[in-house]
């Protein structure tokens, strides 16, 4: 990560802890322009309209924490499921984990809701740190965390995410990737963690 981002997310951090915790006015107003600063920063450097970067950057009170990426890795037939998404491009099933749910119920909420499918989660691959393996860099942390499951039942229905699932071969997974998302290394992990009985979660 450049160093120019790292010190605007320290900032926007500090500035949002410090929006939380202060009742003083001139605190509040001394906190609301170093988040500003923050955000043109950030806007400055990725050309991200200034209010894009404040939609995504700056709508968040209390202490700030990264956010929590679930995705469901199912297998069939020794090839991956991959999901088509409305912009063409492919992925592994998943998303925001959604408040009142757990890592688990969020994981095959997800599944269900993109693939249609029934699952069932069984273990945990990865724990991953987005900004140290995606692409493009967000300004706030993601945990990415990767869940073996088994399918029980279902079947896909077209819906407002997804336009289809397919199953890929290591050696068939498509170029368009949604690599924000999923990238080639990410799926190469799988494909790594199912063919092996003893394989331990990695976190970073």
């Amino acid at each position: 990560m450049e160093k120019w981002l790292k010190w605007a997310i320290e900032i926007q951090s500090l500035a949002q802890s410090g929006l939380e915790y202060t009742d003083n006015v001139y605190d509040i107003e001394r906190y609301e322009k170093l988040r500003e600063i923050s955000a043109e920063m950030i806007s400055e450097k990725s050309n991200i309209s200034l209010d894009k970067v404040k939609e995504l950057f700056c709508n968040e009170t209390g202490y700030q924490t990264p956010k929590i990426d679930t995705r469901a890795v199912i297998f069939k037939d020794n090839k991956i499921l991959l999901v088509h998404e409305n912009n063409g491009t492919w992925a592994l099933p998943g998303g925001w984990c959604d408040v009142l749910e757990s890592v688990k119920s969020n994981t095959i909420k997800e599944a269900k809701e993109e693939t249609g499918l029934d699952v069932e989660a069984i273990k945990i691959i990865s724990i991953q740190d987005r900004n140290k393996h995606n692409k493009p860099i967000y300004a706030y942390g993601v945990c990415k965390i990767f869940v073996l499951c088994n399918i029980i039942g279902g079947n896909f229905i077209e819906n407002i995410e997804t336009t289809e699932i397919k199953y890929f071969a290591l050696d068939e997974i498509p170029n368009n990737l949604a690599e924000e998302k999923t990238n080639k290394e990410q799926i190469e992990m799988c494909f790594k963690a199912v063919s092996n009985e003893n394989w331990q979660t990695q976190f970073d």
